[in-house]
């Protein structure tokens, strides 16, 4: 069983965590994002770097159109549109 960490350290590690983010794993990513959704901690512009489905951080930007930033992921091509 998991050790009880206050939501301040919770912030911390999240914090400390995307700092390099480039060199983490699929796994551990997904390990961040549920200690952020188990305290209720909004991810915000940190969830645009990585795969929404398969949670790599391995992104590349196709290209700019009407507000809209088009990202595809390179390992699942997976495509995503973020307003810019």
């Amino acid at each position: 069983m998991q050790k009880k960490i206050p939501k301040s350290d919770a912030k911390k590690e999240i914090e400390k965590f995307f700092l390099d983010i480039k060199s983490k794993s699929p796994k551990e990513i997904k390990q961040i994002k549920r200690l952020a959704m188990q305290f209720k901690i909004p991810l915000k512009e940190k969830r645009k770097l990585f795969c929404k489905k398969c949670y790599s951080p391995n992104l590349k930007v196709l290209g700019i159109k009407k507000g809209f930033k088009k990202i595809i992921c390179k390992d699942c091509e997976n495509e995503s549109k973020w307003k810019i």
